[in-house]
């Protein structure tokens, strides 16, 4: 597959700003036609929205309020950080490995589904040694269409915590590119399996089921999607702890599942069918051969390793 003419931006924060925060205005704001608020006045916000999409409040020193985009504000007391924080760089260069994840590589897949395109990449040392420092990942939307590439030590650091999207990543059959790093680090996949995931996934089983709980005792229903990834979660959670590896491809549970995200099955029937697998999941956890913890020195020597490959670039 090539990556050359792939286009990025990188995500934006959902960080929020607080009330009472001085900021800084990033653009000239016209007020009328003769008179404008310019670029580099401070002001405080006064009042925040609950979504960036929405505008700010914020009042300035002779009194004026002004409603303001997230994107034309900055924080006075961490202005050059941010700034910094804005590398130009196109890092498409340095994509090692692109795979494709979502319904398409678990075999669930209709002619409504995305295709789901994850990777890794890795800068070279200048990048890093440089001010402007170098976004944990970057992402490109359109349409059908989506990719994510993390950036090589933030990709490890979430495998070593068992993030479920991450080591699927580097378990799905369907790779598109990969390099001699990207094949280095599914090689490891093994050394970040570990009794950790036991943990990482519960949590996420928790939290989705109480979203659905919470959904169907407020309003009488659930949303039958989110109730499919739970139980397919648990599926790939029994086995990893059992066999030592992750599971992606689960085409042999599709009519199950399909028919849950249909929303064939009441709210009952998918909660008591969680409640078995994750009954299942505790026993698995009690018989698994997997370490403790996962290998920390094998991952980190491969970062060590990835990383020299990057001075002279």
């Amino acid at each position: 597959m090539s990556l050359e003419n792939r286009s990025f931006h990188h995500l934006l924060s959902d960080f929020r700003i607080s009330p009472g925060t001085q900021v800084v205005l990033k653009v000239d704001k016209r007020l009328t036609d003769k008179t404008l608020r310019p670029c580099g006045s401070v002001g405080l916000v006064v009042d925040s929205p609950d979504d960036n999409r929405k505008p700010y409040r914020v009042r300035f020193a002779d009194g004026q309020d002004l409603e303001i985009a997230f994107s034309d504000l900055a924080l006075r007391r961490k202005e050059v950080e941010d700034d910094l924080a804005r590398t130009k760089v196109d890092l498409r260069p340095f994509i090692c490995y692109c795979c494709r994840v979502g319904s398409q590589a678990f075999g669930l897949a209709d002619e409504r589904s995305d295709d789901d395109l994850r990777g890794v990449y890795l800068p070279p040392a200048r990048l890093h040694w440089s001010l402007y420092k170098l976004p944990e990942q970057v992402e490109f939307t359109e349409e059908g269409h989506d990719e994510v590439y993390w950036e090589l030590e933030k990709f490890v650091k979430l495998a070593l915590k068992a993030n479920p999207t991450i080591l699927e990543v580097l378990w799905t059959p369907q790779v598109l590119f990969v390099d001699e790093v990207g094949q280095r680090l599914r090689d490891l996949r093994e050394a970040f399996l570990s009794r950790y995931l036991y943990k990482t996934y519960a949590g996420y089983v928790l939290s989705q089921f109480r979203r659905m709980a919470n959904a169907f005792e407020r309003s009488g229903t659930y949303k039958p999607k989110h109730a499919m990834h739970l139980v397919r979660l648990l599926y790939s959670g029994i086995e990893a702890l059992h066999l030592g590896v992750i599971r992606v491809e689960v085409s042999e549970h599709r009519q199950e599942l399909l028919a849950i995200k249909s929303g064939a099955w009441t709210f009952e029937r998918a909660k008591n069918r969680a409640l078995d697998l994750d009954r299942m999941f505790q026993e698995a956890l009690r018989q698994t051969q997997l370490p403790e913890q996962p290998d920390y020195q094998r991952a980190d020597a491969f970062l060590i390793w990835a990383r020299r490959r990057m001075v002279d670039v």
